[in-house]
């Protein structure tokens, strides 16, 4: 008799085509499944996953939350253990709970919340390539706090959709957005984070957001441009789409009652 089972899994998304399986067999879920099949079935049985959120192409996930349906049963440290020894190293399972067939990682989640690192100076990233994104001219926080509110709320984010975005439905409850500067206030570089918290996200819409709040940063446009192009309901409206390499799903909000973490990933190792 098959169980489910809920994973916490965390990735670097810098050497994967995204989450969602393609035939390429480059994506994190094609890893996880190839990894699953052979921890508790040799590898001659499939198993399907299914997530809290898709994450696109070089895109890293510090919590993601999957569901699949066991075929055999193993205390839940044995899931974390043996899954790993298949995994490649920038691929590991956090946790595992047996978990009721209720639950459904996508469905059962009440928010998703992600960050956005972003590195400012003069000079590019080395290290950090594909970690962080990177803007060379200074950014004003307080003009880009004062954008960010005018999305806070329940809103038509038609204007921060891509074109391919399967949601039913444009309209999304986005909460305050923080943003931190990390660095001396007189440094010619720091880092800039960037934490979001929505009911649900359309396809690029927090990569849109940021190329429209730097771009009110760096001043080239006012603050409340931001409210124009909210209102406009029209992707041309808005900024191009800005580099995924900063971009982190810190993980899904569940109820307590399902028992799972109730804060799925911390993120203060990051720049």
């Amino acid at each position: 008799m098959s169980c489910r089972i809920a994973l916490g899994l965390s990735y670097s998304g810098q050497h994967y085509s995204g989450w969602q399986s393609q035939s390429s067999g480059n994506t994190v879920q094609d890893q996880l499944e190839a990894a699953l099949a052979r921890f508790s079935a040799d590898g001659k049985a499939r198993i399907s996953t299914i997530c809290a959120g898709r994450t696109d192409a070089g895109v890293h996930g510090l919590m993601q939350v999957v569901h699949f349906d066991a075929p055999v049963r193993r205390p839940d440290s044995a899931w974390v253990r043996g899954t790993n020894r298949f995994l490649p190293p920038d691929i590991a399972v956090q946790w595992a709970r047996a978990v009721p067939q209720g639950f459904h990682a996508r469905a059962s989640a009440t928010a998703r919340r992600y960050a956005y690192v972003l590195l400012q100076s003069p000079v590019r990233p080395s290290v950090e390539t594909g970690r962080v994104g990177w803007v060379f001219r200074p950014l004003d926080g307080d003009a880009m706090s004062q954008a960010a509110r005018m999305l806070e709320g329940e809103h038509d984010f038609s204007s921060f959709r891509a074109a391919a975005c399967q949601a039913l439905s444009p309209v999304k409850t986005l909460q305050p957005i923080r943003i931190t500067r990390r660095g001396a206030a007189a440094a010619e570089s720091c880092y800039w984070h960037f934490e979001f918290e929505s009911n649900a996200f359309l396809h690029h819409m927090i990569r849109n957001i940021m190329g429209c709040l730097i771009a009110v940063g760096q001043g080239s446009q006012p603050p409340e441009w931001i409210a124009e192009v909210l209102q406009a309901r029209s992707r041309k409206m808005a900024a191009p789409t800005f580099s995924p390499d900063g971009l982190y799903f810190l993980g899904p909000v569940y109820a307590q009652s399902w028992g799972l973490p109730a804060r799925t990933a911390a993120y203060d190792w990051l720049p």
